[in-house]
């Protein structure tokens, strides 16, 4: 009985090896930015607050996929959002769709003044980044 058990491993483990390619190491995506075309912010913050960022970016075709928000802090407040996706390497064919598809992150104001976003919009002809700015005046609630 023991053998006959040994033999089925031996067998299992051989079919399990031989039908998996371990030579493809190849990544199958990689990561791009994507373009901003609009982006819904308040017209004004209230320090402490948190708030819901609507960011209308394009997905240029199939194969493309919503992976995130970059916000890097460029100064005390000005931030730079690059939304990010992966792109799929391993199909076969990626239909061109070219659709705006909005997604959101949220943001916490812990300084006064005013913030400053810079969201990418992607390349102008001379290869150079070009962004859609805005910038949203800081209240601080009155104390009661």
């Amino acid at each position: 009985m023991k053998k006959v058990i040994a033999l089925f491993v031996i067998f299992g483990a051989l079919a399990l090896f031989s039908s998996c390619d371990l030579d493809d190491d190849q990544p199958n995506f990689h990561f791009t930015t994507l373009s901003v075309v609009e982006a819904q912010v308040p017209d004004s913050f209230v320090l402490n607050q948190t708030y819901d960022i609507e960011v209308t970016y394009i997905r240029p075709d199939e194969c493309t996929f919503f992976e995130g928000f970059d916000v890097a802090k460029t100064g005390e407040t000005d931030r730079d959002v690059v939304v990010i996706g992966s792109v799929l390497t391993d199909q076969q064919i990626c239909a061109q769709v070219i659709e705006e598809v909005t997604a959101t992150f949220q943001f916490n104001v812990i300084f006064t003044g005013e913030y400053r976003f810079r969201f990418y919009a992607g390349q102008d002809e001379t290869d150079s980044a070009v962004y859609l700015e805005y910038t949203v005046p800081v209240e601080v609630a009155p104390i009661n």
